[in-house]
């Protein structure tokens, strides 16, 4: 048995490799997606396939990484050699969705008696710009099944023995709109790959074969055991939440129930879906392993240790989602926009830890990222393909004002560059800022919504959006006021505005304007409550106006900068008080 400090080197070394495969491919994407937004992740799992060590990245992926490698390890068992580079995206066969492709490159033992073992597997995961199908970017939230996505990989062989597989490769160029970028992103995931076999070889160097392997098992023990205790600080209890995504796409204006039962037990917990919609239409079908992820993250966040993400934290959480329904899609289900139901899940476990933790869970976020894809060709024919994701606004929280401007907690992505949208595609970026008054109102506010809006520059192109909560408010929580609705509007303020469903495909033509707000997140605690201060701050920095001051928060204000009436504001608080009912402890409303 190794000691407390070797294993505590050990678990800061090899979680470094993992940061350092992330930076690899921070630096070397060719994509907007990556370099910018930074919607991939890397890992190190041991040769069982398990997870060891995630890289700072996405909690997204936080449990799809072993399931695609298993997929892989059952498709080749004992036919794993040095030099051999595996890759998959199939939803149905350990993969998510088809733009997410995974590279597991094994690493070996390279000197001593046990050269040739291997000893762990390298794995990155990197949401490529396009992979075909029907919709540039392959991203539609209106396909009607996997097969009109794009295309689809099993577990495969890249590179066999060091040889590459040029079958594969002549497929993917012939199937994906920019075989350029994507193979540029590859390489990238193959650099990542490499930073970590250098690494591991530095490990077993210092530790040995079996050094590294026993480490590796007590890293993911060691948080096994900080997991169980932190749930046994817990009370148990059981708790039902019930949320509501707008609806599919196409079956326009019928919502989606998303329903999470958490079950706690002195040292586990249960988080069950079961009574969530059956599958649907629409392209937002989650894989297992993304429910996985969407309720390990929400579980995580209660939690009084942030211990490493490994094997060890799935052990005492179990995650029930029934086959056939939206949170299992069964094959053919379409599910390429399953993002936002992954966003909203949490948004919904968050619902029903709030019931049993009401001091450790802020309100509901923006329920994103949206997802926006516009693609098309110029007068050449040479095609482009923009795609963003956007996030920015964190529930209230027990203790302090959700953030503006932060992606949320399952996303954890970066905002992309007005500039480098710009430079790399015919698109205007007219505007990119907070809209006031859209955060919940509440002891602590609701962070505020973002508004970005693009004028088209080509000739012609698609427009793909996967957004929500332009029907369902973000809820507020323990007296908390719910977000503001999303907004999608075509040419806003000219004669021919228009107000557009949350998700949409349709086609953009030179010199027309698409805007899209996203939601405003939920209020924590009641808003009459909230520090003046908090409120004065607010109105300085114009994300709180002087008359959603009056109505939300009771303030009186006047001038420019605005200044507070005290006396004015305590009669005005007083009479709002013996008014206005108290909002319930979950606040959210439908649109009317």
């Amino acid at each position: 048995m190794s000691d407390p400090i070797t294993e505590e080197l050990f678990r800061n070394a090899i979680s470094a490799i993992g940061d350092e495969m992330v930076l690899t491919i921070y630096r070397t994407a060719y994509s907007g997606v990556l370099k910018n937004i930074m919607d991939y992740s890397a890992a190190i799992c041991d040769a069982e396939g398990r997870l060891v060590a995630q890289g700072l990245s996405l909690p997204g992926h936080l449990c799809s990484i072993p399931v695609a490698l298993q997929a892989v390890l059952a498709a080749f068992p004992g036919d794993v050699h040095p030099g051999d580079i595996f890759i998959n995206n199939d939803p149905y066969d350990g993969g998510m969705h088809l733009p997410d492709i995974f590279i597991f490159k094994p690493l070996f033992a390279a000197t001593g008696d046990q050269c040739g073992r291997v000893i762990a597997y390298a794995a990155t995961i990197c949401h490529h710009t396009d992979v075909g199908g029907r919709v540039p970017g392959s991203n539609a939230s209106d396909s009607l099944e996997i097969y009109a996505e794009g295309l689809r990989i099993p577990p495969l062989k890249l590179y066999d023995k060091g040889v590459a597989n040029a079958t594969l490769f002549r497929i993917i160029e012939r199937n994906v709109r920019l075989p350029g970028r994507v193979f540029g992103d590859l390489r990238s995931q193959l650099a990542a790959c490499e930073i970590a076999a250098r690494g591991m070889t530095d490990l077993v160097a210092r530790y040995g074969a079996d050094g590294v392997t026993s480490l590796m098992v007590a890293m993911m023990d060691y948080s096994e055991r900080l997991t169980r205790q932190c749930l046994l600080e817990l009370p148990d209890g059981e708790a039902t939440f019930t949320d509501w995504i707008d609806d599919d796409q196409i079956d326009v204006g019928v919502p989606i129930p998303l329903v999470c039962t958490i079950r706690k037990h002195g040292d586990t917990m249960e988080v069950d879906w079961t009574g969530s919609a059956p599958q649907v239409k629409g392209a937002i079908n989650n894989t297992l392993s993304y429910t996985a992820a969407m309720s390990f993250t929400a579980v995580k966040s209660v939690l009084s240790v942030n211990m490493p993400n490994n094997d060890g934290v799935f052990r005492p959480i179990k995650i029930i989602a029934p086959a056939g329904t939206i949170t299992h899609g069964k094959l053919p289900a379409a599910c390429a926009a399953r993002g936002l139901t992954g966003f909203r899940g949490v948004d919904c476990a968050f619902g029903a830890l709030a019931q049993l933790y009401p001091d450790k869970v802020f309100a509901a976020s923006d329920g994103g990222n949206t997802g926006l894809t516009i693609g098309g060709y110029d007068k050449a024919l040479n095609p482009f393909i923009y795609v963003d994701f956007i996030s920015g606004a964190w529930g209230g929280r027990p203790w302090a004002d959700g953030l503006d401007g932060n992606t949320c907690m399952f996303a954890n992505m970066a905002s992309f560059s007005v500039e480098v949208i710009e430079a790399e595609n015919p698109l205007e970026v007219l505007d990119y800022e907070f809209v006031p008054d859209t955060g919940g109102a509440g002891r602590f506010r609701g962070g505020m919504s973002q508004r970005k809006t693009w004028r088209m520059l080509a000739d012609e192109g698609i427009l793909q959006v996967r957004a929500d909560r332009q029907t369902h408010r973000p809820y507020g929580l323990q007296g908390g006021g719910p977000g503001a609705f999303g907004r999608n509007v075509m040419n806003p303020g000219l004669p021919n505005e228009t107000k557009l469903h949350a998700k949409l495909t349709m086609t953009l033509t030179r010199g027309e304007i698409f805007r899209h707000d996203l939601p405003g997140a939920g209020g924590w605690g009641p808003a009459l409550d909230r520090d003046l201060d908090l409120v004065a701050r607010d109105l300085r920095d114009e994300l709180v106006s002087i008359e959603a001051a009056a109505r939300d928060y009771g303030v009186v204000a006047a001038g420019d900068p605005p200044v507070i009436d005290v006396g004015a504001t305590d009669v005005l608080r007083a009479r709002l008080r013996s008014e206005r009912p108290p909002l319930p402890s979950v606040a959210w409303e439908p649109a009317a």
